[in-house]
Formats: structure tokens, sequence, C-alpha cells
């Protein structure tokens, strides 16, 4: 049976199984079953099925594509049951047939007599050298010389029929008394290849050697066509040699389950409150993060990213290893939380994005920075890292530089999270995972695939997806599209709304502060140690940060006041005064700038100062003094230098720092749609009603009429206008002659539609596509029969 009329032959159910399962043989739809067949065939297509092949049915594809042919049932399963490990071939090779089955990589009767079993066309070709094995005799020796080919059968198979291939070929189907005449050396080296590779190198392979003066090992072999030279220096192991080394083989120790994962029993309640509380703390962090940067936003590379040092320091603010941090900047920037923008050179900051995420609950909030973790295209193991050899740039791999996207690092994690989600409350161990991994997605192994999912593991730690290595309960909820927040929200800690103010200028907060109060004491104390108690400390900078945000020094009091539930300290006391009574006796505004003041006599000791030296300050009037410096750079020297000045604007009202107010003007990074999982089955059941219809008109075309054999139609002009208005009228089909842009007469068969602008727009069948003709390349009309 033809494979097209095969795929003809399945049921509506199983074609909407096909293309919900192999979607992109449906985009676009094709015109019939049988260019929906041509497209199954293609090796672009074929390749993408077998990616999703677990080890087992993949070994079954290759079973079949070195048995070369239909196989009946029977001898498949006794190959198959050879190459496991241990147990029977059944019921997993129905399984894996069925599927294959499914997926229009094999094709032939599913019970009852049969002609045997065999694979798609185009699969053979996109499995290069399936099971490790090399291409058979036929093949291995077809650019040989025929007189080389004829010397070696008469010395292998003397007397025999055939052309020297051909006769080579028979003898190489059963290898066992040739194998016998060679040495144990020989053997040997056969013995390394019969698992794979089947190639190997050894010098002047192509010298021509007969079997009787055959000496050194490789000699032997090469004399008796049990190796191929298929180059100067390189040969290869017939297929049928190999077969015979591994007793009949194809696989060895195969598995027809999946290995077992390894690692330690969590109890999964311990599990969720560890995750839980990991969450929170990954909201928290990508909260501070946007805070801090609101007020002292990092400058973005000319080449993009963000600076080392700048990451380093982030690090160092947030209290987390470089990776950790790494991890939050990209999952932030990926939610739209942060973005370039500002100056003309480019900050990083916050986006008002990043305001309506805040005011959300923290459960929410979670939700959208896991599921961006998920599905984003970024990696934020790779920081730190150099560039890849083959760019020739060994450059350090920055945060937030473009060259972090992989395409596939949401995959990785997605399947990473499935093996967790198969093994409830056990916390496998990463090579376990990856184990797991390489059985049921073989063809996508690699070192970078192992290092993503090596990632994908420690950064779902990170964000509260597991807990104690184990998948939680929101994380679950989170991989099946249920209510995470919903999981989550009765696991997390209870905020709360006070502090305990200390007399050594020092605030612990108890537990995990309520968001405002929380962004509270990050503007108006520094964080000096974390832990299950948060301890904050009041200092002149971070005061005066309080009053650069427009807070007063009663202000401040009474909020330290009503936040604290112990009295405020009188040192506290005493610093908010002092501060607050030197802050913003002296105004900075824009000359490039100047510096004003009441009191000449603070001036007067400015300008004396040998370190105002770097300023160039220039005396103005008794109160103002100008300088070349700009107004921040004049801000931060005199703060240095023990000053308490505040910037002004042109119009002489000071400028409040508000945290709120440095926002970026770009538009938020757009975080990447999660990934359909398969076909909707709405659309599935349109695509199949259309692939029926086209495919009943496809087998009644009718044949054209009226013109000779072989020929295109031709008549007149006047004659063929009127024949295509007709034809629309009566929504019939034509046959016409055209003329392409070189001038060669073709002939298409169509539907016409309408006609205007001198052009034919109709449906072309030939080209299962709408297009336009034009009206004076068409030399006639025939009709059909």
């Amino acid at each position: 049976m033809e494979f097209t009329e095969w795929i003809r032959g399945r049921t509506d159910d199983q074609l909407r199984a096909l293309v919900s399962a192999r979607p992109e043989l449906i985009t676009p739809v094709p015109a019939h079953l049988e260019g929906l067949a041509s497209r199954a065939g293609s090796p672009s297509a074929i390749g993408r099925a077998l990616d999703r092949l677990d080890r087992f049915t993949l070994a079954v594809v290759e079973t079949l594509a070195v048995l070369d042919g239909p196989v009946q049932a029977a001898a498949l399963r006794e190959v198959v049951g050879r190459a496991l490990a241990g147990g029977e071939p059944e019921p997993a090779l129905s399984a894996a047939l069925d599927r294959l089955r499914d997926l229009a990589l094999v094709y032939g009767p599913e019970d009852g007599p049969d002609d045997g079993l065999d694979l798609a066309p185009g699969v053979r070709k996109v499995l290069d050298g399936p099971a490790g094995l090399g291409p058979a005799a036929v093949e291995v020796f077809r650019h040989h010389p025929p007189e080389q080919l004829d010397e070696m059968a008469d010395d292998v198979a003397p007397g025999t029929p055939g052309t020297g291939r051909e006769r080579l070929a028979a003898a190489l189907a059963d290898p066992a008394g040739l194998l016998g005449e060679v040495s144990d050396e020989a053997r040997a080296a056969l013995d390394q290849l019969a698992w794979g590779p089947p190639t190997g190198r050894v010098p002047n392979a192509r010298r021509e050697v007969r079997k009787g003066s055959a000496r050194s090992p490789i000699e032997q072999l090469l004399a008796r066509g049990l190796l191929a030279a298929t180059g100067e220096e390189s040969v290869t192991l017939p297929r049928e040699v190999g077969l015979h080394l591994r007793g009949g083989r194809v696989h060895r120790d195969l598995l027809a389950v999946p290995p077992a994962l390894e690692g330690t029993t969590r109890d999964q309640k311990q599990a969720d409150r560890t995750a839980a509380g990991q969450a929170f703390t990954f909201v928290r962090s990508v909260e501070e993060l946007c805070e801090r940067w609101s007020i002292n936003p990092p400058g973005v590379l000319r080449t993009g990213g963000l600076g080392v040092r700048d990451m380093k320091r982030t690090a160092t603010d947030l209290d987390l290893p470089e990776w950790a941090a790494a991890l939050v900047v990209e999952v932030a920037h990926a939610a739209g939380l942060v973005s370039a923008g500002g100056s003309v050179d480019g900050e990083w900051l916050p986006t008002s994005g990043y305001d309506l995420w805040r005011v959300r609950s923290t459960a929410d909030r979670w939700v959208v920075l896991a599921q961006t973790w998920l599905h984003m295209d970024r990696v934020p193991g790779l920081v730190g890292e150099r560039d890849a050899p083959d760019q020739q740039r060994d450059r350090p791999l920055n945060a937030l530089h473009p060259d972090l996207r992989r395409s596939s690092a949401a995959p990785v994690r997605s399947a990473a999270l499935a093996v967790l989600a198969a093994a409830p409350g056990l916390a496998p161990s990463a090579g376990s995972v990856l184990e797991r991994l390489a059985w049921e997605q073989p063809r996508r192994r690699g070192p970078l695939r192992e290092q993503l999912t090596e990632f994908a593991l420690r950064e779902a730690e990170q964000v509260g997806v597991t807990g104690l290595g184990a998948l939680s309960g929101h994380g679950r909820a989170l991989l099946s599209g249920d209510d995470a927040a919903g999981a989550l929200a009765p696991l997390l800690p209870e905020p709360v709304d006070h502090v305990l103010l200390q007399a050594d200028l020092t605030a612990v907060a108890p537990g995990p502060l309520t968001s405002e109060l929380n962004r509270w004491m990050t503007l108006a104390a520094d964080v000096e140690s974390k832990g299950g108690a948060t301890v904050y400390r009041f200092s002149d900078d971070s005061i005066r940060r309080a009053l650069d945000a427009g807070q007063g020094a009663e202000e401040l009091l009474a909020a330290l006041a009503r936040h604290s539930a112990t009295p405020v300290p009188q040192a506290l006391s005493y610093l908010v005064a002092d501060v607050a009574r030197r802050h913003g006796r002296i105004r900075v505004g824009t000359a490039s700038a100047y510096v004003r003041c009441d009191d000449p006599a603070l001036l007067d000791q400015i300008t004396a100062d040998r370190r105002s030296a770097a300023l160039r300050l220039r005396r103005l009037a008794p109160t103002v003094i100008a300088s070349r410096t700009s107004r921040a750079a004049l801000v931060d020297s005199l703060r240095a230098m023990g000053y308490a000045p505040v910037a002004e604007s042109l119009d002489g009202d000071v400028i409040i720092s508000q945290l709120d107010g440095r926002r970026t003007e770009g538009m938020p990074a757009a975080r990447p749609a999660p990934p359909v999982n398969g076909l909707d089955p709405e659309v599935a059941v349109a695509t199949v009603r259309a692939l029926r219809a086209g495919d009943a008109a496809h087998l009644a075309r009718r044949e054209p009429v009226d013109a000779p054999a072989g020929a295109v139609p031709r008549g007149p002009a006047t004659t063929t206008i009127s024949a295509l208005q007709e034809a629309i009228r009566q929504g019939e089909r034509v046959w016409i002659g055209y003329l392409d842009s070189q001038g060669n007469a073709t002939s298409r068969i169509l539907e016409p539609a309408r006609m205007e602008g001198g052009y034919l727009t109709a449906y072309d069948e030939t080209r299962a596509a709408v297009h336009r003709f034009a009206l004076h390349r068409i030399t006639g009309v025939a009709g059909l029969s």
C-alpha cells in the first residue's frame, strides 16, 4: 500500500490526531490529502516529529530503518525483544507503534493479516546512521571502482553471478565465514566499531589490497570487505557486519519504560512551605531591585546589558549570590517591570507596569514572575560566562544582554519540571533528571541542554516553584494552568506592620513587613542584615535620603512613632532633627551649576576649603557661587565634604526625588506567550473537513477536452474573454493556456472568480492557490469533460 493511499484511508479521528500532534503539517492547510502526505514526508517535518519521540519509540523507528522494507509485526517484536535489557516488548511495542501511526512516521495495517509495517517516505534519509550502524554494503561500496569490486568479489565469493558490488553484498549478508579468516587483532578492531560510531581513521585506506597479500589486521579487513574505505584515511563498517557482531541486536540494553528517578523523599507539606517562603523572598527581591533602581539606576552598556560592576553592586544590595541576583534582574526585565530608558546614554529604570504590579497581592505578583520565568527565552545562568568559542569574541556575557537568548530555554524548563511533576514528594538528583530527559527526548541531547536543565532546577528552587528539591503544590498548579495564586496564598507568611526601634539607631523587623512599610523603611534606613528578622540602621545618609524625597522632620518622627512597637529613642530623634536642621541650607542649581545660601559666611567656608578646588567655584554675589560642574556632581561633592545641600529647579523650587518619579518612558518588555499544547480541537475538525473536501475535488478532477493531446488551448481573444465570463457566471472550472514571464506556454486548471483591470482572479487548482492572471497572456480556453 502506498503512503498516500494509507493517509487517505485514515478515519477523521485519526487525521485529527495527526494534525493535532504535528500542527506544522497544516501551516498552511494543504489543498488535499496528497499534499498532506507530501508535506509529512519533508525532511524538516520528519525531523520535528522524531524530536518528539522517547528513546524506546525512536528505537522502534531505527529498527524498522535497519531491517529495510516492510516488516512483519512478529519479526519486529523478535528483534526489539533481543535489545531489551529486561522484560518483554509488549505492551510497550504496541503502544509505540500506535503512536508512530498517529504521527504518520510508520504506516501499515493495525491488526489482522498484513503486508508488514514500513517507515513513511523520507524517514530513512533523515535517520543518518540509525542505532549507530553504518550504511548497507550496497551503499558503502557505491563509489568504489568496478574493477576493484570485481577483484574483491572474486576473492570472497568466487563463481557467484552478478556485478562485483552485488556479489560482495551477498557475501557480507552472512559474514561469519569471512570473520573466521581474520586474526584476533583484526576481530578486536571490528569489535571497537560494532556499537558505534561505525567509522574510523587509518592511513592509506584507499590502497588496493588483495586477500592473499593482506598482512596487517586492517588490510585483512579491507581485502574481505569487512571494512570499506570511504576516504583517503577513513573507513566504515558495513551494516551487515555490524549487525552480525552485535548478535542480531539493533540496540543494546534498551529500556521499554523510562528509568526510575532517584533522590530524596520529602514531606509534601514541608516542601510547600519551604517553596512558599522562597516565593515570598523572590517577590520581595524583585520589589527591592525596582525600588533601588528608582533611586540610583545603573547605566545601559553601549553594547546593551548591565555592567559587571553594576551587577556586583546589585548582588550586594540584594544580599544574594551573583547568579541569583542575575535571575532577579532577568525575570524583572522579562516581566516588563524594568526597561532601558532615561537619559541619552540610557539607564535601567522601573516601568509604569511596576507600579501596577506592586499594588497586587503577593501571590498574584509571584504568579506573574513565575510564569515569566517559565516561558522566557533568556538564560540568566549564563551571566558571567564567556562567549561561545565559535563566536571568536571571548567576552563575558552580561545580564540583560541580547546574547542571553536561547530558543530551547523555555522547553527545557517545562520538560525538567514535568519530570518533577511525575514524582510527587520526591527531590530527584540532577543526574537522575538528566537521565530521564535523555530517555524522553534522545534527539535533543547535548552539553547546552544539560546545562539548561541544571539551571532550570537551580532557578526553580530560587523562584519558589520547588521546595527542598520537590515540586510544590503551587508549582504543580502553575504547570497545569490551575489557580497557582490560590494554592500559594494560604502558605505565605503574614506580613507585619511594625518594627522595634533600638537605642543604637537600628530597627528590627520581627517578620516580613507590609509592602508599604518595607518601601518606607528602605527609604529612611539601610538594611544591615537579613534573616528571620531584618535589621535596619538609620544614618545621616539614610535620613537625608528621606528628606530628599519630600519628608519633613516631624513627618519622619511621626511615621516612626506610628510604625514602632517601642518608643522612638532619643538618639534617633536627635539624629533626625540634626540632619533636618542642616538639610537645605545650601541650594544647588544650574549655571552649569550654582550654589545659593542666605549665610555668606557658610559660602566663605566652602570657597576656602581646599577640597572645593576641583569644583572651580566662582563668587557671583555674597549669597551665590557658580560652578562649571553639573548640578548632580556639585551636590554629591558638597555632601562628600560634609555639607547638606539640596537641588533646586530653574524656578528656585526644591527638587524632590520621589521614588515614583524615576520611571522609563519606553514600553514595558513584552513577555513571551506560553507555548500552545497541541492544536485547538475546533481547528483540527475544520482542517480535516477541508482536507476531505479538497481531496474529493482533487480525485474528481476532469480531463480537458477541445485540445489536441500535449497541446495548450489557443483561440481568439474575444472568444477567450467570453468563455471566461461565462465560466464566472456558471461557477465552472476551465482549462487555459498561459504564457509565463519567459514566454513559455503552460496549462492551468482554474476556477475563475472575477475579471477587472485586465486581470483574471481565479483559484489555480494546479498550484492549489488563488492567483491573478494577465488576460493578454491567456492563449485560449477549453472546457472540462
